[in-house]
């Protein structure tokens, strides 16, 4: 997949811009705050339907403005041209087209035109909370499987009633009803994750040795309620909790992944290398199973390309991302020197945008 033209108007701080793309490597460079990642951003808004960022809608808009329109003109890998228009206002709302047909669900639109995005933000897989990895996993795996997007917006509207019930009824028969609804979509979005963790798992290893040449082995733990029991028996077993705490406090709205080094908590235990080479390995891994499943080859995006990476762990990636296996690369950095010269070393071909308060330059 190439994303042959970018057009943007009143997105952040760009009020316009129309950006021809190469279909290998693009390189944005400028000064802190200057819009480059906001360019990747548009290009992530474009497949996604939202911000990379967890950003609202109304956040991007230009300040002072009301609306803002992304645009991309795409290439698929079978030569096929697909025209996608985003628009959003303040009073009308979001609005998605694919070749001038609006969408009926805007859901519909994701897993499409497929897109992988490295940033110093993912850092907070490693030190957050276990909602950024559900977010995370949900972001990815809605992309490969259309039904486990259904199951989890089905199994979060459920979650919600029940949760507004448990704060005013305890009446069985009714918490029974939820509980059969929250147990069909919860089962598919637990497998779902099984799974592609499952297949994830071995590349993950195999893209951090390539990156690192650390010989500590790397682990990533699937940890979910739905591993010892059916979702029906544990909120039936959380019933007397749930009452009392007036929310639901089992399901698959509690998973998590634990990430480990050397059998230790990558996140105590995995210098900032390491931790970035890890974070570095799941997007590729992602990438790949994305590619396998959709036939097209994701867009990558790498924004602040050097963030806790030394030059020769980054170089190990570009020569890892010029191969076949990969498609067009946008990167970000606001060294333009470092960069031309780390590409000119993994030999890569690239174009040079420049970015100045929001205004690009080729």
């Amino acid at each position: 997949m190439q994303l042959k033209k970018l057009l943007l108007i009143n997105f952040k701080n760009i009020h316009q811009a129309e950006i021809m793309l190469s279909e290998g490597v693009n390189c944005f460079v400028g000064d802190n705050g200057a819009g480059k990642t906001n360019i990747l951003d548009a290009i992530y808004y474009l497949s996604m339907s939202k911000s990379a960022f967890t950003m609202s809608d109304g956040q991007s808009v230009s300040h002072g403005e009301d609306f803002f329109v992304t645009e991309g003109s795409y290439l698929s890998d079978g030569q096929r041209v697909e025209l996608v228009n985003c628009s959003f206002s303040k009073r009308g709302g979001k609005i998605i087209k694919r070749n001038g047909k609006e969408y009926d669900r805007i859901a519909d639109h994701v897993g499409n035109f497929p897109v992988v995005i490295v940033s110093p933000r993912d850092s907070d897989l490693i030190t957050d909370a276990a909602e950024e990895r559900r977010r995370y996993l949900n972001g990815f795996i809605s992309q490969l499987d259309k039904v486990y997007l259904q199951a989890m917006m089905r199994y979060n509207a459920v979650l919600a009633e029940r949760n507004t019930f448990l704060k005013k009824s305890s009446d069985e028969a009714m918490l029974q009803i939820y509980d059969m609804q929250l147990n069909e979509h919860g089962t598919v979005v637990y497998e779902s994750r099984r799974k592609t963790i499952e297949k994830m798992l071995p590349l993950v290893k195999e893209y951090y040795s390539l990156l690192s040449e650390d010989r500590e082995c790397v682990d990533i733990q699937y940890r979910s309620d739905l591993g010892q029991a059916s979702l029906s028996d544990i909120l039936l077993r959380s019933r007397e909790r749930d009452l009392v705490s007036q929310f639901t406090t089992s399901g698959v709205h509690r998973d998590d992944l634990v990430f480990t080094i050397g059998d230790y908590p990558l996140r105590k235990y995995g210098s900032q290398g390491q931790q970035k080479s890890f974070l570095i390995a799941l997007k590729l891994a992602q990438y790949r199973l994305l590619a396998e499943h959709t036939g097209e080859k994701p867009i990558l995006l790498l924004d602040d390309l050097f963030d806790k990476l030394d030059m020769r762990r980054v170089e190990r990636l570009l020569r890892l991302v010029s191969g076949d296996d990969f498609g067009q690369i946008c990167i970000t950095d606001c060294n333009k020197v470092r960069l031309e010269t780390t590409l000119k070393n993994a030999g890569q071909h690239y174009a040079l945008f420049t970015v100045e308060s929001g205004e690009v330059k080729s």
